[in-house]
């Protein structure tokens, strides 16, 4: 990331909170929660694959059995006065097959009227 800027610790901070929200079982069931954190425009290229718009993800995460996974390496980088990108990596347990899953992630944030929203992650599974 050579050409991303320093980014002030508060800002940081804030997007490192914000983003982590985004996995805590309780802030993913309450749909304004979740709403206020996502952009309009949201879209999520998902690791298996799937794209997602906004309205799919809410209505995804009303209704989940979700088990938080552990998260790794979280970093920000501002890109442009008003946009960041949060990296990390999750560790976890793949619901479906019970096997434990990495996942490299990438989330796009947005500052509009004072305000951080994400309108783009991506989750690529790791080998």
């Amino acid at each position: 990331m050579s050409n991303a800027r320093p980014i002030p610790a508060e800002i940081c901070d804030r997007l490192k909170l914000m983003e982590t929200a985004l996995l805590d079982p309780a802030v993913r069931r309450d749909r304004g929660q979740v709403a206020a954190l996502l952009a309009e425009d949201f879209v999520e290229f998902g690791s298996s694959g799937k794209v997602w718009t906004r309205d799919q993800i809410l209505d995804l995460l009303a209704t989940e059995n979700y088990q938080p996974p552990m998260v790794e390496d979280l970093q920000c980088h501002l890109l442009a006065e008003d946009v960041a990108l949060v990296t990390y990596r999750t560790v976890g347990i793949d619901a479906k097959t019970g096997q434990s899953a990495c996942v490299l992630r990438s989330s796009l944030w947005t500052r509009v009227t004072a305000e951080w929203r994400v309108r783009f992650h991506q989750g690529t599974r790791a080998l």
